[in-house]
């Protein structure tokens, strides 16, 4: 018969507790940084766009356990309210409202953001949290290739509608959310809309290097405002992004390769972690035109440095949107 202790300290057994102990540990660095400053947001006026699940639901979620009044800006209102309550359920603060924003569509924002100055005087805090990825080729109402309309020209004309608001109600905060993906990104000025030949891969790419490249130049424009911009990757986040990505975004591929990816990926809560940070860290009152991901301060790509292409982008993005800028 074999004794219960031979049997603990088997080299089996023992390797196998190892490998679980290892894998726990792992899971948790892979989660990233976390930010844990104690703030109190009451009385502070945000805005967060496509929130009503994922990284944005999170980053609304933690804003109103903080005090904040916040206006959740999605396309889909059914699942925004649906979000609204639940969320109004977790933190008891009712200063959470449901508002509708397409950002495929140019009069959509537009509408959002005349409505949104009659209801509010002041604007502390806007977060361009809403994204696609991996787009089949698809057009917005206004005949933008989706990913760099939605991604960058919508958020571009919300936050450019929005910026008198920001200024008077200074020190406000834009926070940009980006991707790493934008380092295999550049700025294809003879065909930035993808009419010539569309990739699905680099228009993301492009449509997150756009969104860097944006940042730095707004925050140019903004300096002695006391409105800071600042873009950041938020991780490898298990959200809905992947949908429309082929076999990962399928039932099957995620059946399949979930056990092995399990590991690496953010949960929904660790991937609003950078959101918060950027928003609300005291530390980064006057801190504008930077890139972060897990809290920390980051170097941007090499594309995401040229200055030319943020200010073709800068000037392409006023005519297609028909901002004042």
């Amino acid at each position: 018969m074999i004794a219960i202790t031979d049997y603990l300290l088997s080299p089996l057994v023992y390797g196998s507790a190892l490998s679980a102990i290892g894998i726990y540990f792992l899971r948790q660095y892979m989660q990233g940084g976390q930010f844990t400053q104690k703030t109190d947001e009451t009385g502070r006026v945000v805005i967060v766009t496509g929130c009503n699940q994922g990284i944005g639901k999170e980053t609304v979620l933690e804003l109103a356990r903080r005090g904040a009044t916040i206006y959740m800006a999605c396309r889909d209102m059914k699942k925004c309210e649906k979000a609204r309550l639940e969320i109004i359920k977790a933190t008891n603060n009712r200063n959470v409202f449901a508002r509708e924003l397409d950002l495929c569509s140019m009069e959509s924002i537009r509408n959002f953001s005349a409505e949104f100055k009659r209801e509010e005087n002041k604007l502390h805090i806007l977060i361009n949290n809403a994204g696609v990825m991996d787009c089949p080729k698809m057009l917005t109402k206004d005949g933008f290739e989706m990913q760099i309309g939605v991604n960058h020209m919508g958020h571009f004309l919300l936050t450019l509608l929005l910026l008198d608001l920001l200024k008077s109600s200074a020190p406000s905060r834009v926070v940009v959310l980006s991707s790493i993906a934008h380092r295999f990104g550049r700025i294809n000025r003879d065909d930035l809309n993808s009419e010539k030949s569309y990739d699905r891969k680099l228009a993301y790419c492009q449509s997150k290097l756009a969104n860097i490249l944006f940042t730095r130049e707004l925050s140019k424009r903004l300096e002695g405002t006391g409105v800071t911009v600042n873009a950041l990757h938020p991780g490898v986040v298990n959200t809905e992004l992947f949908r429309n990505t082929p076999f990962f975004g399928s039932n099957f591929g995620k059946l399949l390769i979930a056990p092995f990816i399990w590991i690496f990926i953010k949960t929904a809560r660790n991937g609003a972690q950078t959101s918060l940070y950027a928003a609300l860290d005291p530390s980064l009152k006057n801190v504008s035109g930077k890139y972060f991901s897990d809290c920390k301060p980051k170097h941007a790509g090499s594309a995401a440095q040229y200055d030319e292409d943020a200010e073709f982008l800068w000037a392409e993005s006023v005519k297609w949107t028909g901002a004042n800028a």
